[in-house]
């Protein structure tokens, strides 16, 4: 049976941040033509709600990268490798939703939960065959192995998906409403519910579950978890099938955002910035560092001149390192000789 072309996206461009023409978008022309001088200044009220809508954006963009860093701060937790294919397992989440909706015709939340399975198994499956054999080599040959495994996803997605531009529609899409002067994206509004859901379900597994508090036992030390009886490598198949699974709906929550093509998983760097940010090993720490970039982000690409918003998160984070090398919510670890 032929698989039926791809649908491809036209009309709606890229914006630098990553976000189609929105609201983000249009902010973002407006304070640059007020900035120019070619449009009268606005009113305190309507600036109130510029602001306003630049904090919601920049939470909801904050909230994808502080997802990404969850991933890479539960890896590191676990087994201290930083997988830098984290955010190649976000765009491989993306396109695989897309796939059973506009291939199959399969429902939205359906498609939702086989990418996140999918993907999740996918990630189990690389722990047990390639990662795990890494464990204890130096960093530096961990770093170059997710570096090649991120790139060997990126081919594999323009092989199998093509490279041009998709968009995911969604329940959500092309829904707004307004609430006090501000145009509030049913888009954005899903991904702060989503994340905020998401972690609360992490918080209930971890604490509360078994299997939750043995994967939490295997991270804090292994030899012990090992002599307890429980499987330390499986805690840690299942710690990487979570970390990818997380991704996945990190993709999938972007994709109506932010389009579909196979440079998404570049998201990563900027969420392994999040991380870095929070305190690398901070669950709290990754999204509160995500969620610090995001909103640094969105404003600086409002209030400064062309190019900072590329660069202002990555000030501030050199600026927080300078003054706490640990980040926000960091801990200093100390080793007696």
């Amino acid at each position: 049976m032929a698989i039926p072309p791809l649908r491809r996206t036209r009309g709606k461009a890229k914006h630098p941040s990553g976000l189609t023409d929105g609201a983000g978008l249009a902010i973002t022309r407006a304070f640059r033509s007020r900035a120019s001088g070619s449009r009268a200044p606005r009113a305190w009220e309507d600036g109130l709600d510029t602001i306003l809508q630049l904090v919601l954006n920049g939470l909801a963009v904050g909230c994808i990268y502080g997802l990404v860093a969850l991933g890479f701060v539960l890896i590191y937790k676990a087994t201290e490798l930083v997988n830098f294919a984290q955010g190649d397992l976000l765009m491989l989440g993306a396109f695989t939703c897309y796939m059973f909706v506009v291939w199959y015709g399969v429902g939205y939340w359906v498609a939702l939960a086989l990418a996140v399975a999918l993907v999740a198994i996918f990630g189990a499956a690389l722990d047990a065959t390639i990662l795990r054999r890494v464990i204890g080599q130096p960093q530096f040959s961990v770093v170059m192995l997710t570096i090649g495994l991120g790139a060997i996803f990126r081919s594999f997605a323009s092989i199998a998906w093509g490279s041009e531009i998709y968009t995911l529609p969604t329940p959500f899409s092309a829904h707004a409403t307004r609430v006090a002067g501000v145009a509030v994206s049913h888009e954005y509004v899903s991904i702060i519910v989503g994340t905020v859901l998401l972690c609360a379900l992490l918080y209930g597994f971890f604490t509360f579950t078994r299997v939750g508090l043995a994967m939490q036992a295997s991270s804090q030390n292994q030899l012990a978890a090992y002599y307890m009886g429980i499987p330390v490598k499986l805690m840690f198949s299942l710690i990487w099938a979570i970390s990818a699974g997380v991704a996945a709906i990190a993709g999938v929550l972007l994709a109506p955002v932010s389009l579909i093509d196979i440079n998404l998983g570049f998201i990563g760097l900027k969420a392994f910035a999040a991380a870095v940010l929070g305190g690398f090993g901070s669950i709290p720490g990754a999204l509160v560092g995500g969620i610090t970039i995001g909103l640094i982000e969105l404003f600086s690409g409002a209030y400064l001149p062309q190019g900072f918003k590329d660069v202002a998160a990555y000030v501030v984070l050199l600026v927080v390192l300078a003054v706490r090398p640990q980040g926000m919510f960091g801990s200093i670890a100390r080793k007696k000789v």
